[in-house]
């Protein structure tokens, strides 16, 4: 079963964000669009370039009042370790959550039972708890932070403008469609 379209699972995490531990609930999504991001694990490869990408893209997430939030199965302990080692994650701004029971890995369906590391889950969330984005990836393959800043912007076209859609590829700005009877097989 997909989770798209669903409200997110009640939850309780602890993050590191602005210097200071900080409790995450799923009240903490609500009132406004969230990212939530999962990577398998602090101190690694791939992850820490990820995580750089979106710092790195975070005030335009931001300006679209959206909060990144990124999950991994470690603590928040870990998360501040990390942060005051790694140059690329001295540039997090977000709350990036421990998880390290796994509940929220779960709520989420990213787990990798066997070895308690998170799939690479990338969620948009609208405001009111409803998962509008799920994109789940193979821990080998990185995001990239400019194409989930145009996905956001396509979930939050989608939801002001009721009967248009976005097309692929579509920017900010372009044409949308209005799905109709007259469209079918005209594409």
């Amino acid at each position: 079963m997909s989770l798209i379209n669903t409200e997110i699972k009640p939850f309780k995490a602890t993050a590191f964000k602005d210097g200071k531990f900080i409790d995450v609930t799923e009240a903490s999504l609500k009132g406004k669009w969230s990212v939530v991001v999962f990577y398998p694990a602090d101190f690694t490869f791939v992850c820490p370039t990820e995580l750089e990408d979106l710092a790195d893209h975070y005030a335009e997430f931001q300006k679209l009042g959206v909060e990144v939030y990124g999950v991994s199965t470690d603590t928040h302990f870990a998360h501040k370790a990390w942060h005051d080692t790694s140059d690329a994650i001295k540039k997090v701004q977000y709350p990036l959550v421990g998880d390290p029971t796994g509940a929220l890995t779960r709520n989420f369906d990213v787990m990798i039972e066997e070895e308690g590391l998170a799939l690479r889950g990338t969620f948009v969330i609208n405001p009111e708890g409803v998962i509008k984005v799920c994109e789940i990836h193979d821990n080998g393959i990185g995001r990239d932070a400019s194409e989930l800043l145009r996905k956001v912007k396509a979930a939050q076209y989608v939801a002001s403008h009721p009967g248009e859609v976005c097309p692929a590829k579509w920017k900010e700005g372009a044409a949308t469609l209005k799905p109709s009877l007259d469209l079918v097989g005209k594409i």
